[in-house]
């Protein structure tokens, strides 16, 4: 059991004890006002992004980590899918008050994911910073074109009922769990397709579900990237606030908000960054 002493430095508190000519804590404090100003500008973006699209705003999250803040490859990831966590609450919360969640498609995602989104954190410890980023750079050009796609992508276009769309479900949630797990995202540009593809579900109620499984799928995914030191500790205070705000406006904007032009410019930035990091040679 950590000593009082330990918890205490950790929260970056000088605390003095009064019997002694000196502080118990001298060190620098751990929680840094700057650099929680920026990481609550980028919180409320990626969380904002998140609710908007239902895809949890991993993809804007982590590269903005790694360029304004510093962090390095796997604490980024680890950290973004830890925010996830919250961006889930948030914007699940948001679209669940305007009747846009199927709890049992969000269960049956979440479910496989849980599983998978462990293997994918433990994988992506594994991999050198250079071979991530690359898979990085990948996935964000892929959920470029999947935003460009998005007005074409109709409910149920190739439906399927009964036992097999669970099982679609499942699948889908294993698959996205992994990926969730690996690249520090929520797993909706996976899930989100698949809901209006197989399962016919309308698309703000399928980017709702999604939100709703990822809770789970990232708290996992999280706490294996945790225990291996891939979470920024110094930062939580205002990455989380811009989450959740960002959150639960971009989740009530959906359902009125024209995203044509706001597709189009994040497809764009994605795809630009994406493509930087999987040509980028390693340093």
């Amino acid at each position: 059991m950590r000593s009082v002493h330990r918890v205490i430095s950790d929260l970056g508190i000088r605390v003095y004890n009064y019997s002694m000519p000196f502080p118990l804590y001298d060190g620098p404090p751990l929680i840094d006002a700057r650099r929680n100003a920026v990481a609550l500008l980028i919180g409320l973006l990626a969380g904002a992004f998140g609710g908007l699209v239902g895809l949890g705003g991993g993809v804007v999250m982590i590269p903005l980590l790694t360029s304004l803040l510093g962090l390095g490859q796997h604490k980024a990831h680890g950290t973004s899918l830890a925010a996830l966590v919250f961006t889930g609450l948030a914007g699940s919360a948001a679209y669940w008050r305007d009747g846009n969640v199927d709890f049992t498609a969000a269960l049956f995602l979440a479910i496989p994911a849980v599983l998978t989104a462990v293997a994918g954190a433990k994988f992506a410890h594994e991999l050198p910073e250079s071979r991530l980023r690359r898979y990085l750079g990948v996935f964000l050009a892929f959920v470029s074109v999947m935003l460009l796609l998005k007005p074409i992508i109709s409910p149920g276009a190739v439906v399927v009922g009964g036992v097999w769309k669970y099982a679609a479900l499942t699948i889908t949630g294993g698959l996205a769990g992994f990926i969730s797990g690996m690249m520090g995202v929520g797993g909706g540009s996976i899930m989100v397709p698949a809901m209006v593809l197989l399962a016919g579900m309308g698309q703000h109620a399928a980017q709702g579900s999604a939100l709703m499984a990822m809770i789970p799928t990232a708290a996992f995914g999280a706490r294996v990237h945790w225990r291996l030191g891939n979470v920024a500790t110094d930062i939580p205070a205002g990455l989380l606030t811009g989450i959740i705000i960002g959150s639960y406006l971009g989740g009530k904007l959906a359902g009125f908000a024209p995203d044509f032009a706001l597709r189009i410019l994040l497809a764009a930035v994605l795809a630009y960054v994406g493509v930087g990091y999987a040509i980028r040679r390693a340093a």
